[in-house]
């Protein structure tokens, strides 16, 4: 009976992680300085091909950190990881605030690539082998759309917030974003590591690794589901990011001002939030072909931009989002049901790392 009630109390606390998560997704990504580095930077002196090289810092640090960041979540424990990335976050907004030269910039960013890179992995595996352990595990589509659903709130606030307080001024801007680097610790704090196999502790560090890695290979070797999985997503999402990126530029080009622009990128925030909500609901519906017809809207809508008809193009651009946000959590539970919790971050990481390829 005593087995019972500890066992049931475990569950209870990994359940706990997922509201937690919620609450740390939201605040973590209040982080505005995504909507501003590049005006900051400007204002701080730099000249295009600074902030390039900066850029270039980030993306460089990301591919080469995404999969080993991945493999310290799992040998480490997710929630080190995750505290590891919030220290990461809150260290590079603070050299941002004093930086005073390209160098320092490029410092700040690689921090922040590998702040990201350590959360990337690490808080998806958390949450699904919370809920794996639980035995609640089919509710984690719903979870999953919930988080993104989060995260564009959270982002859209952000921008707003941002752009108001980069009026003001951007130290406090900054300054907010270390308090909110910070703040976000909390909810990692309160988070229990769930159980999950663990490498032999008499195996040295180099044992432990090498086995690891060998042991990730041979899942994606033996599983090619997996790697289908992964390869086909990656190209989906990167269509639609590159729709979402360059529809900016091409509604400035048709003679939209920045208030209709945003106007416009808030209805598809919108829809990106419904799509992420109504994800579970659809696919248990339409099963498989869900995939395949989010796919063939996304390609559709990323072509019919080319007839440069605005009513056209809002539509498609509207409809991507909805389609993008509702193909994320289909595809995290998918993978996941696949990983085994002992290599779980490591290879939702090579996920991100075909993603970032792209």
């Amino acid at each position: 009976m005593d087995y019972i009630k500890k066992e049931n109390a475990i569950k209870n606390k990994l359940l706990r992680n997922v509201t937690l998560d919620y609450i740390g997704t939201f605040v973590s990504n209040l982080n505005m300085q995504s909507s501003i580095w590049v005006l900051y930077l400007a204002y701080c002196g730099l000249n295009l091909a600074q902030i390039g090289f900066v850029e270039g810092i980030y993306h460089a640090t990301s591919i080469v950190f995404e999969i080993p960041s991945g493999a310290v979540a799992d040998l480490l424990g997710r929630k080190k990881s995750m505290v590891f990335s919030r220290i990461c976050i809150a260290i590079s907004c603070v050299i941002m605030l004093f930086a005073r030269n390209v160098w320092f910039f490029a410092l700040s960013f690689a921090i922040q690539a590998l702040g990201n890179n350590l959360n990337s992995g690490s808080e998806e595996a958390l949450v699904y082998d919370s809920m794996k352990y639980a035995g609640q595990e089919e509710r984690y589509m719903s979870v999953c759309g919930k988080l993104n659903m989060i995260i564009e709130v959270s982002q859209g606030i952000a921008t707003v917030i941002g752009g108001i307080l980069a009026e003001f001024s951007y130290f406090w801007c900054y300054c907010a974003c270390v308090m909110i680097a910070v703040l976000a610790l909390i909810p990692i704090v309160w988070m229990v590591e769930p159980p999950y196999a663990e490498y032999n502790n008499s195996m040295s560090v180099r044992e432990m690794i090498t086995l690891h890695f060998r042991a990730c290979f041979q899942i994606l070797q033996s599983d090619n589901r997996i790697l289908k999985i992964i390869i086909y997503y990656a190209v989906v999402f990167a269509a639609e990011t590159l729709l979402f990126f360059y529809s900016q530029q091409y509604f400035f080009e048709q003679g939209y001002n920045k208030i209709q622009i945003s106007l416009i990128l808030l209805v598809v925030g919108g829809a990106s939030c419904i799509g992420a909500i109504a994800s579970e609901h659809i696919y248990y519906r339409l099963g498989k072909s869900t995939v395949r017809i989010a796919s063939v809207v996304i390609a559709v809508a990323f072509m019919g931009c080319g007839f440069q008809n605005i009513f056209l193009s809002v539509i498609g651009l509207t409809a991507a989002g909805f389609c993008n946000s509702m193909l994320y959590p289909i595809q995290s539970k998918l993978l996941n049901s696949l990983i085994p919790s002992k290599q779980r971050a490591t290879l939702i990481s090579v996920n991100s790392m075909f993603f970032l390829l792209q």
